[in-house]
């Protein structure tokens, strides 16, 4: 008999679908394969728009939801998700009982509905994406009321959960010491790739536009992922030579202004916007890419956290320019060059360096995927959430 038969596992994400939000679709395929059922709620998003859908053997049941910026926007998002949340695990719940409510941040919010879940002997397991409390402070630059209240969040949601999934030791470290939970109620648990997902293929030489080189990046597009700093980086690099494309593959709250900026800036013909794509399209970007990218802002959020884009790239044998901070370089190594930080232009430097080595961009490349093969793939990363699934059940 398999490992969870007979469980049901409910899975709450706020801020994407699936199963494009690829940890989470990681995470559960595997409690499926192991015999748990498992049910997700997530919001509807471009390419995701269906209001129920069963993908291997998971019910996905999606919710309108309006994403939102600054203060107001934000709160009528997630009075909106809080709202289909409550509603529609209480349809499942109806329906076919759960024994786990898995809830995915940000934000710090889910816990309000998982709790009264308690009640019935559901456990409740936060799986913690983002330091919100850090992240606000990078949205906004500063403390003040709100920030109090995302710190309140994340101590009752540690107060509620009977388990904490950290996507690294600086995650657990934060779930043991601001959130109060026991260490052995604390599971680290990477966002390794999945290999058989993250294909290397040839090279689309008609994506680079007729250039000889392209630089890609994928990821979400809001304000600390700092796409600014690279149109910057990008500005250097065209004033230095015009043989360099860049393929942009995500979307997000600030795609549209740094489009725009793109085009004031006057290199649109430099630029690809893909938006949010599927796997397909976004392995012919990366496939094709000469040196990937993550330009994210040196924020104590970004400092912290660690980035599935990084490993995507090193999955693909790709060299990779990025900050310096302190995650990024544990997880990528020897497979990046480190800007220094805030300062496009040194990140321009080291692009053009590696643009300028084979030599260098290949052993780079062979560095971060033996990396991912021998020690971060969802192989390895896997067990984890099995383990501390194991205490849950």
């Amino acid at each position: 008999m398999s490992e969870f038969a007979g469980k049901h596992i409910l899975i709450i994400i706020e801020n994407l679908p699936a199963p494009f939000d690829r940890r989470v679709w990681q995470e559960a395929t595997t409690l499926k394969e192991n015999g748990a059922n498992v049910s997700i709620i997530c919001p509807k998003m471009k390419g995701y728009t269906k209001s129920f859908e069963n993908i291997e053997g998971i019910d996905i049941h999606r919710h309108p939801l309006k994403e939102g910026s600054g203060a107001l926007g934000y709160l009528v998002e997630y009075s909106q998700a809080i709202f289909w949340e409550a509603l529609l695990t209480f349809r499942i719940f109806i329906k076919k009982r759960f024994h786990v409510i898995h809830g995915c941040n940000p934000p710090d919010l889910i816990f309000l509905t998982a709790m009264w879940y308690k009640i019935f002997g559901v456990k409740y397991v936060f799986d913690h994406h983002d330091i919100n409390p850090e992240l606000y402070i990078s949205k906004f630059e500063k403390k003040g009321f709100f920030y109090n209240l995302m710190v309140l969040f994340e101590k009752l949601t540690f107060k509620v959960a009977n388990y904490s999934i950290a996507t690294n030791e600086s995650y657990k470290k934060i779930a043991i010491e601001r959130g109060g939970m026991p260490e052995n109620k604390v599971q680290v648990v990477r966002s390794g790739p999945k290999l058989d997902r993250l294909k290397l293929m040839p090279p689309d030489e008609t994506l680079k536009k007729g250039k000889k080189y392209m630089v890609g990046y994928v990821g979400v597009i809001g304000e600390q992922e700092g796409l600014d700093l690279l149109l910057t980086s990008a500005e250097y690099i065209v004033s230095k030579r015009n043989d360099v494309h860049f393929g942009i593959v995500g979307g997000g709250t600030h795609l549209a202004e740094i489009k725009k900026e793109c085009s004031e800036r006057g290199l649109e013909n430099y630029f690809d916007f893909y938006g949010r794509v599927d796997d397909e399209t976004m392995l012919r970007v990366l496939n094709t890419a000469d040196v990937c990218v993550n330009p994210d802002k040196p924020t104590a959020m970004n400092d912290l956290s660690t980035m599935n884009k990084i490993m995507e790239y090193m999955a693909l044998k790709k060299p990779i320019v990025q900050y310096t901070l302190k995650e990024g370089k544990f997880s990528a190594q020897e497979a990046s060059l480190y800007a220094k930080n805030s300062d496009p232009i040194d990140f321009a430097e080291k692009i053009l360096t590696l643009l300028d080595n084979d030599e260098l961009r290949a052993k780079m490349g062979d560095y971060g995927y033996k990396r991912v093969i021998n020690e971060l793939s969802w192989d390895y990363e896997k067990n984890k959430l099995l383990d501390i699934y194991k205490k849950v059940i």
